[in-house]
């Protein structure tokens, strides 16, 4: 028995299980501020299955089983199976299209029973371990555009699936991935097109599209210009200035209200415009927009969220008002307040410390993660752990933003701490994988 508790527990980072377990213990604690009832048996409602924090202490429970079950596993057993794991991911994606639940203007849920499944989340965890299975190939020379082509497709074939079931949010979790493709040499000039695309996006919502197309033009012009010597030595410069310039205004011209009318759906127009500040253009309006009376503006549901969502972080103060004294979250003025918008209980109920102290645990979640990600001799090992990190910094840096009005609404949990059973389940074990394999950080695996 001792040798075996020995051989578990060798090489285990101990900082990330103790940081994971407090995260839990915060996530519980939140949950059961914004969802207990007064007068309800609280040790009953902890174990009876049928509270929201009674749910999620089982899943911890069992988040907390698979964990052990991972550390005994042998590392190599999930650089073998990694392909495998991604197939199984994307053949569950695909089995949401006949078996779909419609759940809050999503359709990217499977219910079995009283058990709901969103295969999008699984994901996570198979596409971390196939792209670190393809990235730690002995051939592998990322310098290619062939096996950068790949490397996108791994990754981006589960965001299109996501968008075809409505699950925009977890659809964007998938592009974190491009950050361990620039950890393993994808070119910075990608890094550029993806700034520079965006830059445009969100110019094309704030500006008139007559204007920024002129603006486009003069720049265009301007690089034809400063570009003289080149051109003179290689007219193909001048085509592929003038190539830019003309797909620059396709896209926002075409391209971005193609995606605001074909894409997007009504709530999440709403957001994103609720997000900057402005009405919604007739051409992106779906449906009815209701339009308040005395001031003649369109009135937006998400912008009230986030309205109530500030409120009730702002009205914490430094301390906070203390467990079930919130009035924001404990009476349903903030939407959504045990999953998207769980930080608000925090913020209402521990005030600025608390929400500091929940940040600096995220913090060194994150910073411990890299640490071992460095440390790593198996490209396959530095390439799953610095995946591991993306996931966690995208759900954490967009789910706080969105509740402070920095970001859209999109749906994103806070990782271990929002309620949801799918994603808790999964974070888990994107994380214990992980431990798994720094604990045989001395192996090379493949």
């Amino acid at each position: 028995m001792s040798q075996q508790k020995t051989e578990i527990s060798k090489g285990v980072d101990y900082i990330l299980i103790i940081v994971y377990l407090i995260l839990l213990a915060i996530g519980f604690t939140a949950i059961f501020a914004v969802t207990y009832k007064d007068g309800d048996p609280v040790l009953q409602s902890f174990l009876n299955y049928k509270t929201d924090y009674s749910k999620q202490f089982y899943f911890g429970c069992i988040a907390m089983v698979l964990g052990l079950f991972i550390l005994l596993t042998d590392s190599k057993f999930f650089p073998a199976t990694a392909n495998l794991w991604y197939i199984g991911g994307i053949l569950l994606l695909l089995l949401v299209f006949p078996f779909h639940s419609a759940v809050k203007g999503t359709e990217s849920i499977i219910k079995v029973g009283g058990f709901q499944f969103q295969p999008a989340e699984f994901c996570k965890i198979s596409v971390a371990l196939a792209l670190a299975k393809y990235l730690s190939l002995p051939e592998m020379d990322f310098s290619k555009p062939r096996s950068q082509l790949i490397a996108a497709g791994i990754t981006l074939l589960p965001a299109v699936l996501s968008i075809l079931q409505k699950e925009t949010g977890l659809a964007l979790v998938f592009f974190a991935f491009f950050l361990v493709m620039f950890r393993e040499g994808l070119p910075a000039i990608y890094i550029i097109v993806g700034f520079a695309a965006a830059t445009l996006v969100v110019a094309t919502l704030l500006l008139d599209k007559n204007v920024l197309a002129i603006i486009l033009a003069v720049i265009t012009a301007l690089a034809i210009l400063f570009n003289q010597r080149q051109i003179k030595r290689d007219k193909g410069v001048l085509v592929k200035i003038v190539l830019i310039g003309l797909l620059c205004i396709g896209i926002q011209r075409f391209g971005v209200p193609f995606l605001f009318t074909h894409v997007f759906e009504k709530h999440q127009v709403e957001r994103i415009f609720s997000t900057i500040g402005r009405d919604i253009p007739e051409e992106y309006i779906k449906g009815e927009v209701k339009v308040d009376a005395k001031t003649g503006k369109q009135k937006n549901t998400a912008d009230y969220n986030v309205k109530q969502s500030k409120i009730a972080i702002g009205s914490g103060g430094l301390w906070g008002k203390g467990l079930l004294s919130g009035t924001q979250t404990r009476y349903g003025f903030v939407p959504e307040q045990r999953t998207d918008f769980i930080f608000d209980a925090i913020g209402e109920g521990f005030g600025f410390i608390g929400s500091a102290l929940l940040l600096g645990l995220y913090l060194l979640l994150l910073f411990r993660i890299v640490t071992i990600a460095e440390r790593q001799r198996s490209t396959f090992s530095r390439c799953y752990a610095y995946g591991v990190a993306s996931v966690f910094f995208f759900h954490i840096a967009i789910n706080i933003a969105m509740t402070v009005g920095l970001a859209p609404v999109i749906g994103i949990p806070l990782p271990f701490v929002s309620y949801g059973g799918t994603s808790l389940l999964t974070n888990s074990v994107l994380l214990f994988i992980l431990i798994r394999l720094d604990a045989d950080r001395q192996m090379v695996l493949r």
